[in-house]
């Protein structure tokens, strides 16, 4: 009886030595190019801390060289409200999830091309028919025979990757995947910085209104007293009206703010994925709690951690792939190609050598 297993290995042993005597890698290779020779960022060197100030949130902030930022960069702040921010904007966020998308599909497609291009393909088909022959061929108008076809055959095919076109190819995807993971982590600090950002401004904002607000009560109490004491005679017009001019003038810096502030909080709605009508944790500046340290990377790591960067040169270790396979195009491609098949009449007497064909 044929032995399909042995046949496999056999063809499979021949490819593999095939490809490991003549193959080769046609096109660039690529490397990274070299990160700048830089070890600080300014001509004279930076202060070891910085300067401490009185008030909350004064205390000086020491610069630690050579180390990284952490991942959850805004969990230094110490501000539960200000984590459920981060965790609602990144749950909602749709470009994030458009992004994280996109990389499962790069990741896909890589898989998809190495089952292609780096293991046999095999096919197997089976067929069965009802046939009639009829005597009137052969002069025999009374005769006919009736009985059943029973086809099965395999295909097995495989392309050597002579001139690397295949892994040049499958080089390309894995810098697309580089590519979008990239994207993914961007679109992560993009929308997480701005979370911070925009929670602090609101802070900020309605830190400025309250204290606006409480320059007003003093500046009102301040001209009712100026009124009292202008009518007793005290005090001339002129600083009444003075008075109340200065009190104008601040009751004209609320309505900005609190139209910044307006805009700060629909911006936030919008970051976190929800309506400007639904209500948000209140951040307050005297909550957050500066880090002690502030992490310094080194110019030559700072550009490996930036997206943009290393996006950028996953797009360029792409195109210098795709060079490769244009180029392995340039050259003749070699299929190997086996195919085994059995035709009977009943699945009793398949799988028969007298009744077995193949190439």
């Amino acid at each position: 009886m044929f032995d399909l297993r042995q046949h496999l290995k056999v063809f499979i042993l021949m490819s593999l030595s095939t490809v490991l005597q003549t193959s080769c890698m046609v096109g660039p290779d690529f490397h990274s190019p070299n990160p700048p020779k830089v070890k600080k960022y300014t001509e004279k060197p930076l202060p070891e801390k910085t300067v401490s100030t009185p008030g909350a949130g004064g205390q000086a902030q020491a610069f630690i060289t050579n180390k990284d930022i952490p991942l959850l960069w805004w969990e230094l702040y110490h501000s539960p409200e200000l984590n459920q921010l981060i965790r609602m904007g990144l749950t909602n966020s749709p470009n994030l999830a458009a992004a994280s998308a996109a990389l499962r599909q790069a990741q896909e497609n890589l898989k998809v091309q190495i089952g292609n291009s780096m293991w046999p393909a095999i096919d197997a088909s089976q067929m069965m028919q009802r046939q009639r022959y009829s005597g009137v061929q052969i002069g025999l108008p009374n005769e006919s025979l009736t009985f059943n076809l029973v086809y099965t055959s395999f295909n097995l095919s495989y392309t050597l990757d002579v001139f690397g076109g295949a892994r040049r190819q499958i080089e390309a995807l894995k810098a697309q995947v580089d590519y979008q993971n990239f994207q993914v982590i961007a679109a992560y600090l993009t929308l997480t910085s701005n979370i911070v950002t925009t929670s602090v401004a609101i802070a900020s904002f309605q830190a400025q209104i309250d204290a606006t607000i409480d320059l007003i009560k003093a500046q009102q109490g301040l001209l009712d007293i100026l009124n009292k004491q202008y009518r007793l005679g005290g005090v001339s017009q002129e600083n009444v009206l003075t008075q109340q001019t200065l009190l104008e003038q601040t009751k004209a810096t609320l309505p900005p703010l609190q139209k910044s502030l307006s805009q700060a909080k629909h911006a936030l709605s919008t970051l976190v994925g929800v309506f400007p009508e639904a209500p948000l944790p209140i951040i307050r500046l005297d909550r957050l709690k500066l880090p002690r340290e502030l992490p310094v990377s080194l110019p030559s790591n700072l550009v490996r951690q930036r997206p943009d960067v290393r996006a950028s040169e996953a797009l360029l270790h792409q195109a210098c792939a795709q060079i490769g396979v244009a180029t392995a195009n340039l050259f003749p491609q070699f299929t190997i190609t086996a195919n085994e098949g059995w035709l009977n009449t009943s699945f009793a007497n398949l799988f028969t050598k007298k009744m077995r064909f193949g190439l």
